[in-house]
């Protein structure tokens, strides 16, 4: 059964989601026949990186809020991080443009490293204050979760899975997904939005259910299910 996750680094629920999907994905009784796929999604697609900015001031740029809201919000971000285990440092991040971080993740996705990838993306930026922008940052980061550093510069310094990136958010305009993170099961159930660990657990038992009652899937597996349905969070 396949999980594709649309999502971007600089989407601090999809990180928060990451984490409670991951403790669902631990408690699922079929958990070794699931595949997890990241899809690609840029919040801001646009977005040139400016050293030395401020981040609050930045964001609420791109948001259309003053600074001073953005403060309060990502002091509420950080506390919804906090109590989901992680550690949110909003005032040592450097706001990157993340088209180059996908890249690194498709090419992480054909080693088999993608999962690791992301979250090393992800640990990266909100908690270390890498610049997720940079080419040997990047490379860094490949390496610490078994990438060939000299390949991975070799790739990121290339145009190498532009075409997979684009594809990922065409793919995401085509289905109507304007809401991250955003979850499809076996194409054909969603949940999005950094829900907790029970929806997305649920979710996943319904889309193996419903595998079950499939004339060519008849008698091999067991039938139980709820449905969920929800909205996104970062839009």
């Amino acid at each position: 059964m396949k999980v594709e996750i649309w999502s971007d680094i600089v989407c601090p629920f999809c990180y928060i989601g990451k984490r409670k999907f991951d403790k669902a994905l631990e408690q699922f009784e079929h958990r070794e026949n699931v595949e997890v796929v990241w899809r690609s999604f840029q919040l801001f697609p646009y977005y040139k990186q400016k050293p030395g900015s401020d981040f609050y001031e930045e964001v609420g740029k791109l948001k259309g809020i003053s600074r001073e809201r953005s403060v309060l919000l990502h002091g509420q971000v950080t506390q919804a991080a906090k109590d989901a285990g992680l550690a949110y440092n909003f005032g040592k991040i450097i706001l990157p443009n993340t088209f180059d971080a996908h890249r690194f993740a498709h090419f992480a996705k054909q080693n088999n490293l993608q999962n690791e990838a992301e979250e090393r993306l992800f640990s990266a930026y909100f908690t270390e204050g890498k610049n997720i922008n940079d080419m040997d940052v990047l490379s860094q980061l490949g390496e610490e979760i078994g990438l060939d550093m000299e390949e991975t510069k070799e790739v990121l310094y290339s145009s190498q899975f532009t075409s997979e990136v684009k594809k990922d958010i065409e793919t995401a305009q085509l289905l109507g997904i304007s809401g991250i993170p955003h979850f499809r099961i076996d194409g054909e159930f969603y949940i999005s939005g950094a829900q907790d660990v029970l929806p997305f657990l649920d979710t996943l038992r319904q889309a193996w259910n419903s595998r079950a009652i499939k004339p060519e899937n008849v008698g091999t597996q067991d039938s139980n299910g709820v449905s969920c349905s929800v909205d996104g969070d970062c839009k």
